[in-house]
């Protein structure tokens, strides 16, 4: 597995923006980066797996819903710098749009709480949200 900390290239990891009746899924993080902030559900994607497959399966590992991968809402790049401007990690994050289907998410030990939220709800709770976390849901609201 490539290491995660200064690594030869960017690593691919999936957003899974999980959608039901009108809300998305935030979960709020327990662990780095950045403990405490909200977002997505996500991870990396394994070798001979597409996008859509890894939304879904780290959708599941870390919630137990299950859900139906509908499409790629957009990419993003996280790049983090040292005090060095040497590159110290490097993500290609590719944020899927997941529909749920059963099961009611809950937390793994990756997060502190979870919540389904519209993006006025989301900003009117004050919650610390992760860069581009708004626009995200925003996109998988408008998505058919």
């Amino acid at each position: 597995m490539q290491d995660r900390l200064y690594p030869e290239r960017p690593i691919v990891g999936v957003l899974a923006v999980l959608r039901r009746s009108g809300r998305i899924l935030l979960v709020q993080r327990a662990k780095p980066p950045i403990p405490g902030r909200w977002g997505f559900i996500g991870g990396v994607q394994e070798l001979g797996e597409t996008v859509t497959e890894a939304a879904a399966r780290e959708l599941l590992e870390e919630t137990g819903a299950i859900a139906e991968p509908l499409e790629v809402l957009t990419v993003l790049d996280a790049v983090d710098r040292d005090e060095a401007e040497k590159v110290r990690t490097h993500f290609t994050l590719v944020a899927v749009l997941v529909e749920w289907r059963e099961r009611e998410p809950q937390p793994d030990q990756d997060a502190m709480a979870l919540g389904w939220y519209t993006p006025e709800e989301a900003e009117a709770a004050g919650l610390a949200l992760f860069p581009s976390t708004l626009r995200i849901m925003r996109l998988a609201l408008a998505a058919g």
